[in-house]
């Protein structure tokens, strides 16, 4: 499938997820709605029937309005006379039960000799328990002269009590795209993965492929006959060869080391190097466009020599790889805090700051659009970082786009 279908494709599914959850949560916020005005006017209903079993049973006239509610869990009751406490709680529970109000609530009563709430009961139309509780903060008003307080401390409990099928639906509906996205997470990264691997074979091809065919070229003449009678060409050919088996041993040597590392499987041959000695000995490939500034007095360290060397290498070759015409490398090395420190600085094309954290992510590499500019397996400075990981050092990059690049690499001493 062509990207600019997948990234359409993307778009698409992402966007219908998220009316999926929208839609999901509008509604889910429309029945909760609907539930609390039904809670209110069953509420309403309910506590205008007991004002009326009231006024009946003390002989006055009902109001028009005796209900009036003060929050979405508090209604005032205007009784205009004294009420029982009794039969004003004998009244709430057959009115409630009749109206489906199966809940917790709390009375309290208006004493207007006193103007203070009294008679503070904690009752439930579930069970006949009934427990007082304190009153004193409820809000009163100068409208009535008798009302009592009905409130509700688990409205809320039991409204989305009631919403249980909508919330079990709508979980299923969220783990379904949960799941979907999860899917189509993995179709891309699958597709991204297998790219990479499709670039790293033709990378890797390539970089095997050049000292194959200078080894092939190198065995021809030195099968010559001529040869035998140049020993200076000869001698130089078979160096050749030896440099380019040399190399070939080395990328096969990384890529095998990538996998022990990611298995934590590596094992490293540590033993105590002069890191001078090891940067010297790598320098002969780059024919002088590396410039050496030894400032280092202690430069011993406990290392792998072999994973030490290569580290270097891959370093100095991308530093050399990423500058634009003529090569200004410099690798630099000072003792500081108990540590040694290597730097490999170039003045190349440097690194944005987006890709400083991705270039040491294995296959990892820019390009400018579809293009890469510079030849490469991808897993040189993947590498790097798990030979340093491996050894417990420290490497911190800074760089900047058209500045170069600073790659340092610190590493205690004993």
């Amino acid at each position: 499938m062509p990207r600019r279908s997948i990234r359409w494709l993307t778009l698409f599914s992402a966007l219908l997820i998220i009316g999926v959850v929208i839609t999901q949560i509008y509604w889910v916020k429309q029945a909760l709605d609907l539930r609390h005005r039904q809670f209110n006017q069953n509420a309403h209903v309910a506590l205008q029937d007991v004002a009326q079993e009231l006024a009946t049973v003390n002989g006055v006239m009902q109001t028009s309005n005796p209900v009036e509610q003060l929050s979405p869990e508090y209604f005032l009751v205007n009784t205009n006379a004294t009420t029982q406490p009794d039969l004003l709680e004998h009244f709430i529970k057959d009115s409630f039960q009749k109206h489906n109000l199966i809940t917790d609530f709390e009375i309290g009563i208006y004493d207007c000799t006193t103007d203070r709430m009294r008679y503070g009961m904690s009752l439930s139309t579930k069970t006949n328990d009934k427990t007082s509780v304190k009153i004193n903060n409820w809000v009163k008003t100068d409208k009535y002269p008798y009302y009592f307080g009905v409130r509700f401390p688990q409205q809320s409990a039991y409204i989305v009590g009631n919403l249980n099928g909508w919330i079990w639906s709508s979980m299923l509906v969220l783990l379904a795209v949960c799941f979907f996205a999860y899917a189509l997470f993995v179709i891309l990264r699958q597709k991204h993965l297998s790219e990479v691997q499709r670039n790293f074979v033709n990378n890797m091809t390539h970089e095997l492929q050049t000292p194959i065919s200078t080894i092939r070229i190198a065995a021809d003449v030195l099968n010559s006959d001529i040869i035998t009678t140049q020993p200076e060409r000869h001698k130089r050919y078979v160096h050749i060869v030896q440099e380019e088996i040399a190399r070939l041993q080395n990328q096969v040597e990384m890529v095998l080391s990538m996998a022990k590392a990611e298995r934590h499987a590596l094992v490293l041959k540590k033993e105590i190097v002069d890191v001078h000695h090891v940067i010297e000995s790598i320098l002969l490939p780059f024919e002088g466009k590396v410039k050496l500034r030894f400032e280092a007095m202690q430069p011993c360290v406990e290392a792998d020599p072999f994973h030490l060397r290569n580290m270097i290498t891959n370093l100095i070759d991308n530093a050399i790889k990423y500058s634009v015409d003529r090569p200004e490398v410099v690798v630099r090395t000072f003792n500081k805090r108990s540590c040694l420190f290597i730097c490999v600085e170039d003045k190349g094309v440097g690194i944005a700051p987006e890709f400083q954290k991705k270039i040491f992510n294995k296959f990892f590499r820019i390009s400018s659009g579809d293009v890469h500019n510079v030849k490469g397996s991808g897993i040189g400075l993947s590498y790097v970082k798990q030979i340093v990981r491996s050894h417990h050092w420290h490497l911190e990059l800074d760089s900047a786009l058209g500045k170069g690049s600073i790659f340092t690499i610190s590493i205690p001493q004993k």
